[in-house]
């Protein structure tokens, strides 16, 4: 029993470093300096704990097995939260070959600040949109865009904004 509750405990305790690891590492990316070494010096501490009890007692392989399953489930774990969370922001590209001015209008009406472009596709000419909108966002920007053009192109990069403009309130 003892064996089984060692490997349970390095299981959570990893589930918990993994999740924090995914955690930090996008907030890092995102610029976020405090949050990201607050973060990892949790993740650390857990680390040691955890790694340290697999080290002392490599004679049970329950141990090898929970480090392990926990880092799988830890990563998961972190990129559900990460998703849920959804922060910063995504530059949308919409590109209509027949309703670009219509779409434009929707998504200003929902409070979008909206970028056209005139391009050439395939084939011929195409309105192509462009909203930087936060990601919590997304998804209400796609609806009211396929409300309009159901056919309409659709593709999101995240960014991050430098400097003014506009974000929907």
């Amino acid at each position: 029993m003892d064996a089984l509750l060692s490997a349970l405990f390095i299981f959570v305790m990893r589930v918990a470093d993994m999740t924090l690891d995914t955690l930090r590492v996008l907030f890092m990316m995102r610029g976020r300096k405090l949050t990201a070494g607050v973060i990892g010096f949790a993740q650390a501490a857990i680390f040691v704990i955890a790694i340290s009890r697999v080290i002392s007692q490599l004679s049970n392989p329950l141990n090898i097995v929970g480090y392990a399953g926990g880092f799988a489930a830890g990563v998961m774990l972190g990129m559900v939260l990460e998703e849920r969370m959804a922060l910063g922001f995504g530059q949308m590209r919409i590109i209509s070959s027949t309703k670009g001015q219509a779409i434009a209008n929707a998504l200003r009406a929902g409070g979008y600040a909206v970028t056209e472009m005139s391009g050439r596709g395939k084939d011929g000419a195409v309105n192509v949109l462009l909203i930087t909108v936060r990601r919590k966002e997304v998804d209400h920007a796609q609806e009211l865009v396929r409300g309009v053009d159901e056919s309409a192109f659709i593709t999101i990069e995240e960014v991050r904004p430098i400097w003014r403009g506009f974000y929907r309130a």
